[in-house]
């Protein structure tokens, strides 16, 4: 993770970030993510229960659970962020934006990919639930409290429960 990159892109993006400082001391996404960063590492060289301490760590910090397998990519913002939960076998691309209450959870038990694939610049609402391994398409929006149980285009909108498409922009 690029560390100054992402503290950079935080502090772009939330109007009410006034300083990197601030973003470093009071953001609690970037605690979790910071915890998530060393255990991930210790999990790919299969230290699973030494990984397992450090985002348990996270989680009392910050609120937000963040599984080591998990996969996330640059510059994932989690705003406010509490209650956010990220499973273990999640995919997450560059440019997230994630706001508090998100769940990036599983429909099954088993050892195999079950979490959700979220792609490039998606917008995910306070409170959605996506569920299952599935795909939310790069630039797309999931609407706060919207529940996604099935993989949606790129471009897309979508809100409610169960989720459908509010909108497809195909710029």
């Amino acid at each position: 993770m690029k560390w100054l990159d992402a503290l950079r892109s935080i502090q772009r993006r939330d109007p009410a970030a006034k300083s990197l400082l601030e973003v470093v001391l009071f953001y609690p996404g970037v605690h979790a993510l910071f915890f998530y960063a060393i255990a991930h590492r210790l999990y790919k060289v299969r230290l699973f229960l030494v990984a397992r301490l450090f985002p348990h760590i996270g989680r009392l910090v910050s609120g937000i659970e963040i599984h080591p397998g998990a996969r996330i990519g640059q510059r994932l913002f989690i705003d406010h962020g509490f209650g956010v939960v990220i499973g273990e076998t999640s995919v997450i691309g560059d440019d997230v934006l994630m706001y508090h209450g998100v769940t990036l959870g599983s429909k099954t038990l088993g050892n195999f990919k079950r979490h959700p694939t979220i792609e490039d610049r998606v917008i995910l609402g306070a409170g959605a639930k996506i569920l299952g391994d599935i795909v939310i398409g790069h630039d797309s929006i999931v609407g706060a409290n919207a529940v996604v149980s099935k993989s949606i285009p790129p471009y897309s909108v979508v809100g409610g429960i169960p989720a459908v498409s509010l909108k497809r922009d195909v710029n």
